[in-house]
């Protein structure tokens, strides 16, 4: 691995003091081996110039649908369930290998670019390999998994699997992709939704789960009509149901959580369970405002996830830090949310989401190098006299400010131009990927 030197950066650290540091950083076989002043360049293989910039910990998305990303567009102004069985089950049921692996790559350019450094990913029922392999080639951190869906109504064929064939097939992809590059690529266990899964699969999950000591990684009270549909059929709520089935522990990674009652909230509490806030997923699929102030002030983990590009339309991070501040504002007062309380649900809660906040999350001496170089020298950052970079990064910051991204020690973009992925095959690719899908697909409505 290359040694390298960050000199002279504004250093917004989240380590347990919050400091923001001045100085230089040096990464060496894919750790950060040193913070200070003037650091000595002997040995160093590569010097990054970072005077004026602002480093920070990569950002740690806890949601993301990779194999979603070829629909942007393709699914807006529906509420969830019509989303679902009007438009990506109908999608997903169409992807082929090569689309997966070039829908794939297309989000995680778009992640690395704004960022983002790991994600916890879930795929589709067939050809996760494909996502798996453009994970291992762009060089992004993550945890992914095949969505398992052995039930529901108004489901493509394709997408319809027998509960043996989807937990054989999830043990196969696990057993060969999990701590590949060490550790670099991790798997979870996916079962997409309550909805979707049989009670025999997720409790087979749960013992798998305990067994690999891997993550579990699905969806919960999204949306209304979804968890009157999860009491008609089990006369419990989502997260009452998941603790009968025996998923609620330390190890269950849970997206959205918006309409919970207080009984699901001392569940999440008491079992340890992690809540993946997706601002922007729920204000465009009208599923509500989650009470994120709530959960926090009872001491559960919150991290933020972008969902997919067909419900986002984008998987910016800084767009999601926005939104998550500022929609609360108006319920809890302006002091909800504050920035500081964001950036940390966008790193080092995301880093303890997967148990990796002793890893990553934060620049320190002996966690690895994974992070982003900002440049902050623009009009819609300026002033930065006397102004919080915490401040100027959650609120005023976008994505286009990021200009090296470094994960696992390898430089992954910089000054805005990719390392590892080459934009104009996956653009041209990614099109005709999409034309390809919707001639194979049956009508969309």
């Amino acid at each position: 691995m290359t040694t390298i030197l960050i000199k002279q950066a504004e250093m917004v650290t989240m380590n347990p003091k919050e400091d923001i540091v001045y100085g230089d950083l040096l990464i060496k076989d894919g750790l950060i081996c040193a913070i200070g002043q003037d650091l000595s360049e002997e040995g160093v293989e590569k010097v990054i110039d970072a005077t004026g910039r602002t480093v920070i910990p990569g950002f740690v998305q806890t949601h993301i649908h990779l194999c979603q990303t070829l629909f942007r567009g393709k699914g807006d102004d529906l509420e969830l369930m019509d989303w679902l069985k009007k438009r990506i089950w109908p999608l997903e049921a169409a992807h082929d290998s090569e689309s997966i692996y070039y829908s794939a790559l297309l989000g995680i350019g778009e992640l690395i670019e704004s960022g983002t450094t790991t994600i916890v990913d879930m795929e589709t029922v067939h050809h996760t390999d494909s996502a798996f392999a453009a994970i291992a080639s762009s060089g992004i951190r993550a945890i992914s998994g095949k969505v398992m869906m052995d039930k529901g109504e108004e489901v493509p064929l394709p997408l319809q699997e027998k509960t043996a064939q989807s937990i054989e097939k999830s043990i196969e992809l696990l057993e060969e992709w999990h701590s590949f590059d060490g550790g670099r690529i991790r798997y979870a266990f996916s079962p997409r939704f309550v909805v979707s899964c049989t009670e025999e699969l997720l409790r087979e999950v749960g013992k798998l789960s305990a067994h690999y000591q891997v993550h579990v990684h699905t969806h919960a009270s999204e949306n209304r009509g979804e968890i009157e549909m999860v009491q008609q059929e089990t006369g419990m709520r989502n997260i009452e149901y998941l603790d009968h089935v025996g998923l609620a522990n330390e190890r269950l990674i849970l997206a959205h959580c918006i309409w919970l009652s207080e009984n699901e909230k001392r569940i999440i509490k008491e079992r340890g369970i992690h809540v993946s806030h997706c601002p922007g997923s729920n204000l465009k699929l009208a599923s509500g405002i989650a009470d994120i102030p709530g959960l926090l002030d009872q001491a559960i983990t919150v991290s933020l996830g972008a969902d997919g590009a067909p419900c986002n339309n984008n998987l910016d991070m800084f767009n999601e830090m926005r939104l998550a501040a500022l929609i609360q504002k108006p319920v809890h007062g302006p002091t909800a949310m504050d920035a500081r309380t964001v950036f940390k649900m966008a790193t080092i809660n995301g880093a303890r989401a997967i148990g990796m906040d002793h890893e990553i999350g934060s620049l320190e001496v002996g966690k690895k190098a994974d992070l982003a170089i900002l440049n902050l020298r623009h009009f819609h950052t300026y002033p930065s006299f006397d102004v919080d970079p915490i401040s100027r990064i959650v609120y005023s910051a976008t994505r286009a400010d990021v200009e090296t991204t470094i994960i696992n020690g390898r430089v992954v973009m910089e000054n805005r131009v990719m390392k590892t992925i080459d934009p104009a095959i996956v653009l041209r690719e990614s099109d005709r990927s999409i034309e390809r899908l919707l001639k194979r697909m049956p009508a969309l409505t």
